[in-house]
Parts: structure tokens; C-alpha cells; sequence
């Protein structure tokens, strides 16, 4: 064996000399530089990541054209702009009379000098500077801040098509943390408010229009809001009641699902979703927020993060409760014990998650 192997590896090195039956490599083949994997990356041309200068248009771009990439809006005027696809970041400068939808940001989505758009955004960071009349209906997974802006109005996002669900897991963002409502205002006027919130029945087509273009017509988008991949919530408007309830699911192969079923049981009955969070805890956060009933949903937290929803309305324990034993009697879910410690559950959590997400 060994004898035949060296055999083998003699006649290669002879051959690669110049041997019988071997042709000399070509000189050029010689020069030929070695090819590495970020030679063969297909060259980003930014022009195809741009939108500038368009004026009286509809643009776009389809699921799968983005595909992460940055992204540049400037300089537009009465255009409909639609990103249909997530991105890394968004910068929009000096666009004015505008129609535009934003899928999902992994990172910033940025105005500056806008003026009387209209816009659907989902995103990790929201920023304004030096706008005025945006009308956004707003997801960010962290509090949106305006600069030297005014006029600003908020609503909750609302958007479905079939490719949007996978888009947010792209971008890292959960469905169910957006903080729409809870705006900082940068650079407060005394006596003015430079922002306020939508009228709650506000609908999206109402603002941005569904795209006309032969291009853009074969997403199959719906605004409806029961289709839509964000749960719509109440936000920072004035609750209904004074009665609010928290329920948690923990991590499994059904926990959005099961949450989904959740909210459209009670909002059918009537009941405000205020807000939801998706956030991991420790053994300790457990301790502080679930307190009597820690122990029995500690070792669930291993699993992975939890989702949380707020509900209000007069008779939201009972009724939460209720439909957890009905349609849920299987999964493990805290909710609220009584209306006496309802209010205390809601800030305790919402406290906790607020402070794990930096806010």
C-alpha cells in the first residue's frame, strides 16, 4: 500500500513537470490571480437602491430587489414610492407631497426636510429633522424621535402581503414590539405640541393608495386591518376603562398563533388591545413581575422570549380569563388573577420590558 501510494504521488509530481502525456500550463494561466468568495459578490450599483429627483411618479421596488441593502429616497415631489421588500436603513431628504410605504428597516429609518407626506413604516429606529405634516403609520421596535419638527401625526401600522411576515424575521423584528405611540419629542416647544395621534378609525388606503402600476399590482396587498402582520393597538390614546389585563404566553411552536387567537377573541368582544411586547426574562424578572406565580413559569423562560398583551376594558379579567379556559385550556398562560391586581401585573411587566429594551 504505502509502496503504491508513493508510486502514485512520483508519477503526479513527474507529470507536473512537463512529463509524457502532460501539456506545460499556458503563461496566462500561470499569471492568473487566485479567485476568492467576495470576488465572485455580485457589485452593488447604488443607483438601483435610489430614488431621486422624481416628481409625479409611482416607483417601486418588489419583494427580493432589496434584499438588505441600503436604501435613498431625495428629492421627490407627488410621487408614490413603494418598498416592498426589508432593508438595512432608509434615508428620505427633501421629499415633498409623497405617497410612501417602507417594509421592513433592520436599522434607521431617517427623514429629513419633508413636508406634507404620507407614509407606512416599519423599523428598528424612527428619526425626524426639520419636517413638517408627516402623517406615519408607524412601526418601531424602539420610542420614535422627532427634531425640529412639527405637524407630525401618528397611527399604528397596518399593512398585509404575502411576503411581509418572512421580510420582518429578515429585518429582526417582532411583530409585537412597537412602540408607534410613544413619541420624544427632541426639541419641545413650550405652549405647542409639535406631534399628535391619528383618529383611531383611520385606514392606510385613506393615505397611501394601493399601487396602479402593472409593475407593483402583483403584490397581493390588503389593508384590512384583521389581516393586518401588526396586531393594531390602542397605544397612548385614553383608555376606555380603568380595568386592564395582562396575559403571557411563553415560548412554542404556536405562541404567535396562539397570541393572534388571543387578541381577535377579545377585540371581538369588544375589548381594547392597548399594547404587546415580545421580550426574554430571567428567573428574577419572573420573581418581580408574576410574583405568587413565578414557580410555575420559570423553567418555561429557558424556552425563548415571551408575548405579552395588554387589554382594557371594563370586565377584561373576567373575560380573558374566560376564553384562556375555553380555547387555551392546554397552554400554559399567565393572566391576570383579579381586577385588584390587574393594574399592578400591566405596569410591573410593561416596566420590565421597557427597561430590558432601553427605553
Amino acid at each position: 500500500m504505502g509502496c503504491c501510494f508513493g508510486k502514485r504521488r512520483k508519477e503526479a509530481k513527474g507529470g507536473a513537470q512537463g512529463g509524457a502525456g502532460q501539456d506545460p500550463p499556458a503563461a496566462d494561466e500561470e499569471a492568473k490571480p487566485p479567485q476568492y468568495s467576495w470576488d465572485q459578490r455580485a457589485k452593488v450599483d447604488p443607483k438601483d437602491y435610489t430614488f431621486s429627483g422624481l416628481k409625479d411618479e409611482t416607483v417601486g421596488r418588489l419583494p427580493g430587489k432589496v434584499a438588505g441593502q441600503q436604501f435613498v429616497i431625495q428629492d421627490c415631489e407627488n410621487c408614490n414610492i413603494y418598498i416592498f421588500d426589508h432593508s438595512a436603513t432608509i434615508t428620505i431628504d427633501d421629499c415633498t407631497s409623497c405617497r410612501i410605504f417602507l417594509g421592513p428597516v433592520k436599522g434607521s429609518v431617517f427623514f429629513r426636510d419633508c413636508k406634507d407626506c404620507k407614509c407606512v413604516v416599519a423599523c428598528q429606529q424612527f428619526r425626524t429633522r426639520d419636517c413638517r405634516k408627516l402623517e406615519v403609520f408607524l412601526c418601531c421596535a424602539t420610542q420614535p424621535i422627532i427634531e425640529s419638527s412639527t405637524g407630525m401625526k401618528f397611527g399604528c401600522f397596518q399593512y398585509y402581503y404575502p411576503e411581509l411576515a418572512l421580510q420582518f424575521k429578515d429585518a429582526g423584528l417582532s411583530i409585537f414590539n412597537n412602540t408607534w405611540s410613544n413619541i420624544h419629542d427632541f426639541t419641545p416647544v413650550s405652549g405647542e405640541n409639535n406631534w399628535s395621534l391619528l383618529p383611531e378609525d383611520a385606514t392606510v388606503q385613506d393615505y397611501v393608495p394601493l399601487p396602479t402600476s402593472e409593475e407593483l399590482k402583483v403584490i397581493r396587498i390588503s389593508t384590512d386591518t384583521m389581516k393586518s402582520i401588526i396586531p393594531i393597538t390602542w397605544g397612548g390614546r385614553q383608555k376606555s376603562s380603568e380595568e386592564s389585563c395582562l396575559a403571557v404566553f411563553f415560548a412554542g411552536d404556536y405562541t404567535t398563533a396562539n397570541a393572534r387567537k388571543l387578541i381577535d377573541e377579545m377585540t371581538g368582544k369588544g375589548f381594547l388591545l392597548v399594547q404587546t411586547k415580545e421580550v426574554s426574562m430571567k428567573a428574577e424578572d419572573a420573581q418581580r413581575v408574576f410574583q405568587q406565580s413565578a414557580s410555575d413559569f420559570i423553567p418555561l423562560l429557558e424556552k425563548g422570549p415571551v408575548v405579552a398583551l395588554e387589554f382594557n376594558g371594563d370586565g377584561a379579567v373576567e373575560g380573558c380569563r374566560s376564553i384562556i379556559n375555553d380555547v387555551f385550556s392546554g397552554t400554559k398562560v399567565f393572566v391576570s388573577e383579579n381586577k385588584a391586581s390587574a393594574s399592578q401585573d400591566v405596569d410591573s411587566f410593561y416596566n420590565f420590558a421597557d427597561m430590558q429594551m432601553g427605553m
